[in-house]
């Protein structure tokens, strides 16, 4: 029999925030995920189980998950890929092909990892987060709404870290605005960290992901990108993971 909520958790009510908007903020799961657990009345607010959707609760209020949820959550996977150029990381346009039919029994890397490859782990693997089709490097696909919700949000705590080769010579002051002072759409960038690594190759480390950011910052100051790689996103690095290859998110890895 599903409990209803009683008292102060009413599915309607102006009260409170949203019990999925809650969970997601606190890092627990996706707003999606949040409502599949919340069906399956696996959420608990202050020691009382919720099954309904659309309950709001106080801002404060003690939200737990069953067990049942935790081993949802645990079994739920998220790879590290080496994207190659010509691949799109989400949906893909007529003619391209999308990152995630990379993730394959025979792509994945190091043999001998004890966890392989079966055809099921490919159900919702999403990327979590954009890298151009032109472009190279880290992707991070995942079932796992929380690591979705951490790299995607818009708090910008996870650095992504680029190498870039370009042509062209740089603008006045150009560097400068490079780390500080551009905008795009109208919009000003947060701070960015750039510095030259060689003669043609630029090293840049941002907080936030506009589509085609970096490109369009280096058009800003006369430079263009004729190279871009990803070899990191907060503390999980690209490594020697090779091009076109992928591998599991290890137990003792984050990306904070």
């Amino acid at each position: 029999m599903r409990a209803a909520c009683a008292g102060k958790f009413a599915p309607d009510g102006p009260e409170g925030v949203r019990l999925s908007k809650l969970m997601a903020g606190r890092g627990l799961c996706s707003r999606r995920e949040a409502d599949e657990l919340i069906e399956r009345g696996w959420v608990f607010v202050d020691g009382k189980r919720v099954s309904e959707l659309g309950v709001r609760v106080p801002p404060d209020a003690q939200v737990a998950l069953s067990p049942e949820a935790r081993r949802l959550q645990g079994g739920r996977i998220t790879v590290m890929l080496h994207k190659p150029v010509g691949y799109v990381s989400g949906q893909p346009e007529p003619g391209y092909r999308p990152a995630v039919s990379l993730v394959r029994a025979d792509t994945q890397f190091g043999g001998g990892e004890a966890r392989r490859f079966q055809s099921g782990m490919l159900k919702g693997l999403a990327p979590a987060g954009r890298l151009d089709m032109d472009s190279t490097g880290l992707l991070v696909l995942t079932q796992d709404g929380r690591i979705a919700r951490q790299l995607i949000g818009g708090d910008g705590a996870i650095e992504k870290e680029y190498l870039v080769r370009v042509a062209g010579r740089l603008a006045e002051n150009g560097l400068a605005l490079l780390n500080h002072g551009l905008e795009l759409d109208g919009r000003a960038l947060r701070p960015a960290r750039v510095e030259w690594i060689n003669r043609d190759q630029l090293r840049f480390v941002l907080r936030e992901g506009r589509k085609r950011q970096i490109r369009r910052m280096c058009e800003l100051v006369d430079l263009c990108v004729v190279g871009l790689k990803r070899v990191r996103i907060g503390r999980v690095c690209l490594g020697d993971l090779p091009s076109g290859q992928w591998r599991f998110l290890g137990e003792n890895e984050s990306f904070a």
